[in-house]
């Protein structure tokens, strides 16, 4: 069934693989959603609604650039506990962030006392260029949490990186710990969450623990 894509089950879905795919590309590069081209759900008996989309998206540093891609999105009927399945394809080449990932990495390696810094962006929408790569990891954690925590009836969305504290650790990887703030579209609830990133420029991010809640920072 061909969806209107400015209707809600249609954005909802689109939030969705574009959280995925940001946990998926896994660093300091972001994406956002240009536009919504197309959208069909199908009804699949005892199993639940799959959700085909065709988005244009856009890199967040440079807006001028911008690729295609498709996804499915499968919510699982009934369950309010299983992430919805995502599949997602890129056409068109993403902008190489290689560089400037590595040197972010030297530096916060570099750093004589573990990095800490809150609200960002600040009150007035600005973020500290030095701060970027970490406001656009948290796009990478958020990902994660938004795929993992979606149903047909939410729709997440960033709103602000409340706190982030970098951990040492004896191993090559860079260890963030946040407190992000998400904003849920339908019930206007912007909900605390705690959520440990691990990420190296090479092997790229994954979210080892996560949890509800502002907690201790």
């Amino acid at each position: 069934m061909e969806l209107p894509p400015s209707q809600f089950p249609a954005s909802r879905a689109a939030a969705v693989a574009l959280g995925y795919l940001c946990y998926l590309r896994g660093g300091p590069a972001g994406l956002q959603l240009r536009e919504l081209r197309r959208a069909r759900r199908q009804d699949i008996d005892d199993v639940g609604h799959k959700y085909y989309l065709e988005l244009e998206l856009e890199d967040v540093l440079d807006k001028a650039r911008t690729v295609s891609c498709t996804a499915e999105v499968l919510y699982h009927l009934g369950s309010k506990t299983s992430a919805p399945d995502v599949q997602v394809t890129v056409q068109g080449e993403l902008r190489s962030t290689e560089e400037a990932d590595q040197e972010f990495y030297n530096w916060i390696r570099s750093l004589e006392k573990e990095l800490v810094a809150e609200n960002i962006p600040d009150s007035h929408g600005n973020v500290p260029p030095e701060l970027e790569p970490i406001h656009l990891l948290a796009w990478v954690a958020s990902g994660y949490l938004i795929w993992q925590n979606s149903t047909e009836n939410t729709k997440f969305h960033l709103a602000q990186v409340k706190h982030v504290k970098q951990v040492k650790r004896s191993d090559e990887d860079l260890q963030f710990d946040y407190v992000v703030l998400l904003h849920e579209m339908v019930s206007q609830e912007v909900l605390p969450w705690q959520v440990t990133l691990l990420w190296h420029p090479q092997r790229g991010a994954r979210v080892s623990q996560c949890q509800q809640g502002a907690g201790n920072t």
